[in-house]
């Protein structure tokens, strides 16, 4: 018997070899599946050297480079408004006004069930506005109302006794939020942020609709172009790694930053150390 605990029956024998078969199983079917597909792009001569060769030009290549440039640039804009859009909200959904608290959720419910792409369209065309900032209002205004529920979601999460404690210590609303709700309730906010954040990265790839020259519109100018043999698949095998990469590069970001905040002094508990054994008193009787 092992001192772990455990929820369920340490697997037997038996339960192991079958486990392991499973296991075997799933990788031949993966790996039979990825033949089909290598083959079936081999077979529609997709990895034909015309196909390839737009990629050798410098011309395609900074076209590329300027488009992931426009991407990052969209994405960081987007990101930094919809964070501070979502403070706000999420703010006035937790305000104590009635009036504040109600337009709050108004627009948050507003913003959350409107499409973006429609958002996007609809601040490009009907107010006239310059690609970028179309793109970058539109993920704000969605992304910033689906933050907003996050960070109030994670204000709440944090237990009634410490709000309670706060205020019994004659801290303000404003103090409490800033230094004992919020900072606690990072942690259960952080997960979920990061993934809206990938939300609003891989959306930005709706720019292309309005003709902002994005990642996604260098490629389809590439795809599209009759004198490379329309190379569609290549260039999809060439934006989607970069895609997931980014997305990667925000979640490894993400547990970073979560293993620091645990990491940190100011969320250490501290030790104590332990009690000296008591002194005899002289005259003292006690045992």
């Amino acid at each position: 018997m092992t001192t772990t605990s455990a929820l369920y029956d340490i697997p037997g024998p038996h339960a192991r070899a079958r486990h392991r078969a499973y296991g075997i199983l799933a990788a031949v079917v993966l790996l039979l599946l990825l033949g089909w597909v290598v083959y079936a792009l081999i077979d529609t001569g997709q990895f034909a050297a015309e196909k390839w060769r737009p990629f050798e030009y410098k011309g395609i290549q900074l076209l590329l480079l300027r488009g992931l440039g426009n991407t990052l640039k969209a994405f960081a804009l987007a990101a930094v408004l919809s964070l501070a859009l979502g403070a706000v909200l999420a703010a006035g959904r937790l305000s104590d006004h009635g009036p504040v608290r109600w337009v709050a959720t108004l627009v948050v419910e507003f913003f959350r069930a409107m499409p973006v792409l429609v958002m996007i369209f609809f601040i490009f065309v009907a107010l006239k506005v310059q690609p970028l900032p179309a793109l970058v209002a539109g993920l704000t205004l969605y992304n910033g109302s689906v933050l907003a529920e996050v960070f109030r979601a994670g204000v709440n999460s944090v237990e009634r006794g410490q709000r309670e404690a706060a205020y019994s210590l004659g801290l303000r609303k404003t103090q409490v939020m800033a230094y004992v709700l919020v900072p606690q309730g990072v942690r259960a906010m952080l997960p979920a942020i990061i993934s809206q954040l990938v939300v609003a990265l891989k959306d930005t790839s709706l720019g292309f609709l309005i003709t902002y020259e994005e990642f996604l519109h260098a490629g389809k100018l590439i795809a599209g172009n009759l004198d490379y043999g329309l190379p569609f698949i290549p260039v999809v095998m060439v934006i989607s790694p970069v895609y997931i990469g980014m997305c990667m590069l925000l979640s490894w970001f993400a547990n970073w930053v979560a293993k620091r905040e645990r990491r940190s002094v100011k969320t250490e508990a501290v030790r104590v150390a332990p009690a000296e054994p008591a002194t005899m008193l002289p005259g003292d009787t006690r045992t």
